[in-house]
């Protein structure tokens, strides 16, 4: 992976971290292209049992689109007569929060500053956000005349509704990690000298967790929010006839009737 992103495994959990902290973390390409292949890996890996997205620096999750590379490319495909700029949504950020949001297994944003646009929309993609204290969050599109992107139209109204995200992405403003937190937009809230250790601690929980029951929950999850109470069911009876098929499953069975606290093996 390029230097514009770190890529991690280690006993089970993948640590991603966007590394760009001298320029708030800002989407160059390069980033763009290494986040995007960081999250694939992650995905397609089957000794990834969790991930962990997080960013390096104190001031900035990711402050989305890197303008100072886009006013150029935009430059570029002016004098080229293309629109070739704009096809980072279907080449780079789609690709990225389909692999985030849809990989079986789970995954913690860990907001540490600014997290605005499209890094808005990664924490969001994510399964769990826990938050610094001094993390703030922008949607920014309108304030460059850009539409939603990177899942946000997708992920921010069914976690604080229509109205409220309509709020937030006609009139950007910088809402702070309390009211994100009052909102719904973060699962928690830290001190931000204890951030990296938490969010470290949660991580590592779920990478030795049960990895079957939770791809269940995250689909479970994700389903029920497009369909009927009915369809849901059906999906909890598919769902739950797998997760008891687990070997995970039967592990955790044993230990409750020893005692004991079940060791899982992700399978």
């Amino acid at each position: 992976m390029a230097d514009t992103v770190l890529y991690e495994v280690s006993d089970g959990l993948a640590t991603i971290t966007l590394n760009r902290p001298e320029a708030m973390n800002a989407l160059n390409v390069a980033a763009k292209v290494a986040l995007r292949d960081a999250a694939e890996a992650a995905a397609a890996d089957p000794a990834v049992r969790a991930v962990l997205l997080a960013a390096a620096g104190d001031r900035a999750f990711c402050v989305g689109q890197d303008l100072k590379e886009h006013v150029g490319l935009l430059l570029q495909d002016q004098e080229e007569g293309t629109r070739a700029t704009m096809n980072t949504v279907r080449d780079h950020y789609n690709p990225i929060v389909r692999a985030l949001a849809g990989m079986r297994k789970p995954v913690i944003a860990a907001v540490n500053g600014v997290a605005a646009g499209a890094g808005f929309g990664f924490a969001l993609a994510a399964d769990y956000r826990i938050a610094a204290d001094t993390a703030t969050f922008n949607t920014s599109f309108a304030g460059v005349a850009l539409t939603a992107d990177s899942g946000v139209s997708w992920t921010l109204p069914r976690l604080i509704g229509p109205s409220r995200a309509s709020d937030l992405l006609l009139f950007p403003r910088s809402i702070g990690a309390q009211e994100a937190y009052e909102l719904g937009v973060v699962n928690r809230v830290v001190p931000a000298a204890e951030l990296a250790g938490e969010a470290g601690r949660l991580a590592r929980k779920l990478a030795e967790g049960p990895t079957v029951a939770y791809a269940a929950l995250k689909a479970s999850v994700a389903y029920g929010a497009d369909h009927s109470l009915d369809e849901a069911l059906d999906k909890e009876d598919e769902l739950q006839t797998l997760a008891g098929a687990s070997e995970d499953h039967g592990i955790a069975v044993r230990a409750f009737l020893a005692k004991e606290k079940p060791k899982y093996l992700g399978r």
